[in-house]
């Protein structure tokens, strides 16, 4: 049986929880700002979670220094879901969540950035507890686990293994040897865009609240509004979309290359090819939208609120572009319901929801640097068939790739369409039909937020039955730590000592 370090796993886990209360007390502060009545309930769910974590930091914190593979992949599984299941408290104290189901369920879609809500009425929750529900969204989207590695060293704690367990894509691009500066880094640039996406807002015409909420949710891939009609509230007001559509456009791609825009090195983002293909998908799928929009849609029933304000092409290309980044970059906001489109948009939306958007980015679903490496290795293939005897390897930014991370790629892809399959079949069994089944396992682990069927974007999950939401739980979970990370956990190998 394998010997691991309870203590240090167990001490990590309260630093989590700490964290998590902390952020609470925040929703606390706003709350009594806002004075809507829920303050107290909201301390107490923070304070609670914060006494777990002290107490589970003071007994273990005679522990060993250094954490091996092993333990950092428990951490990081069980560090998403002790968050959630704290998180979902102040819901269920403030009785915004009566059911603890609903409110895990809430909870574990904010951390995972999926963005799919099971509240009816979003506009008569409390203000405190919705800049929770976007605060989980934040938290989740660089990662709680990366937020606590830019300060192990106080603890004297390697954090390495953590980042490589939590870090998304198939590699963790470092900006700086030492991986606390990198995670502190990252968290500079995040925090910076959540600035200027509020203040921009802001300008633009949303209240000061709603304009937090949507920075922050954007900025994360999220995908939770603060308004029954998601972005298409403000459809009257087409540069709130245009700022946010930009934000999602920079949060769908590697932080690390935003890094290297703000100390001037734009050779590097203009050479990355993951970055240019990003970019040229977007562009692609945007004008097959549009074009479609404009000549076969109306928009006039698909659009919730003023479907043309700047005229039929701009509007057009406007819902096109939103939602082309809505979805690639697994956002998950509306701006209208793509549903009503046309059956090709429907199939169109559908299959970019398996897309994602970078690597080292908050967005979740494939990636597409996995994507390329794929369609690359895959035209090698050819060449290879017809020179048995040639070494050829798959080339990504110049450099020849080991042959050991096209297998995991492709060792991933497999694995994600078995979950996929797995995940539809599961969905089906508790009585939900095929296009339901389908959306909710494509939305759930690619982290996208709105469905199909039943589950569309004007609709939202509360209609799911209650072991399908939990099924939905497990497959937020391991989209949003890209499958490796939780699945490993069920192998006996992984329990073995060698």
């Amino acid at each position: 049986m394998l010997k691991l370090n309870f203590k240090i796993i167990f001490h990590f886990l309260g630093l989590l929880l700490l964290f998590n209360g902390g952020f609470m007390l925040l929703s606390a502060l706003v709350s009594l700002i806002y004075q809507d009545g829920v303050t107290l309930q909201i301390a107490i769910a923070g304070l609670l979670t914060m006494l777990v974590g002290v107490i589970a930091m003071v007994f273990t914190r005679k522990h060993e220094k250094e954490m091996n593979k092993r333990e950092g992949y428990i951490v990081v599984t069980f560090g998403w879901i002790f968050m959630s299941l704290s998180g979902a408290l102040p819901y269920v104290i403030t009785e915004s969540i009566p059911s603890f189901t609903d409110a895990f369920f809430e909870t574990m879609s904010g951390y995972t950035t999926t963005g799919a809500s099971i509240l009816n009425d979003i506009e008569i929750v409390p203000k405190g507890v919705l800049f929770w529900r976007s605060l989980t969204h934040w938290i989740g989207g660089m990662g709680i686990i990366v937020l606590a590695i830019a300060i192990l060293p106080l603890l004297g704690i390697g954090g390495m293994e953590l980042f490589a367990a939590e870090a998304p894509g198939p590699s963790a691009d470092k900006l700086h040897p030492r991986i606390t500066d990198t995670a502190k880094r990252l968290w500079l640039i995040y925090f910076g865009f959540t600035a200027a996406e509020t203040l921009l807002l802001n300008v633009a015409g949303m209240s000061f609240f709603d304009a937090i909420n949507h920075a922050m949710c954007t900025l994360s891939t999220g995908g939770f509004s603060t308004k029954n009609a998601s972005v298409a509230y403000w459809n009257h007001q087409p540069i709130i979309q245009y700022i946010i559509c930009l934000f999602m456009f920079l949060a769908g791609a590697n932080f690390v290359l935003s890094y290297f825009a703000f100390k001037g090195k734009f050779q590097k983002i203009l050479h990355d090819e993951e970055f240019r293909l990003y970019f040229k998908f977007i562009a692609v799928f945007t004008a097959i939208a549009a074009l479609i929009i404009y000549f076969q849609a109306d928009l006039n029933t698909s659009t919730i609120h003023h479907p043309m304000v700047w005229g039929k092409g701009e509007s057009a290309f406007r819902h096109a572009l939103f939602q082309v980044l809505s979805v690639i970059t697994t956002t998950g906001f509306v701006s209208a319901d793509y549903t009503l489109w046309t059956p090709f948009l429907v199939v169109f939306f559908f299959g970019l929801m398996f897309l994602g958007g970078s690597a080292g980015s908050t967005s979740g679903g494939v990636k597409v640097v996995r994507h390329l490496i794929l369609i690359k290795n895959g035209f090698l293939e050819f060449k290879r068939t017809l020179h048995p005897n040639a070494i050829i390897p798959v080339r990504y930014n110049k450099k020849a790739i080991n042959r050991f991370i096209v297998f995991n790629v492709l060792a991933f892809f497999i694995l994600y369409m078995l979950s996929f399959i797995i995940g539809s079949l599961v969905f089906s069994m508790f009585g939900l039909e095929f296009h339901s089944s389908v959306g909710l396992a494509a939305s759930t682990l690619g982290n996208v937020g709105p469905a199909f069927g039943d589950f569309g974007p004007v609709n939202n999950y509360a209609a799911l039955p209650a072991l399908g939401k939990w099924w939905a739980s497990f497959l937020m979970l391991i989209g949003r730590l890209e499958l490796f990370t939780v699945l490993i956990l069920f192998t006996p190998f992984f329990w073995r000592n060698r």
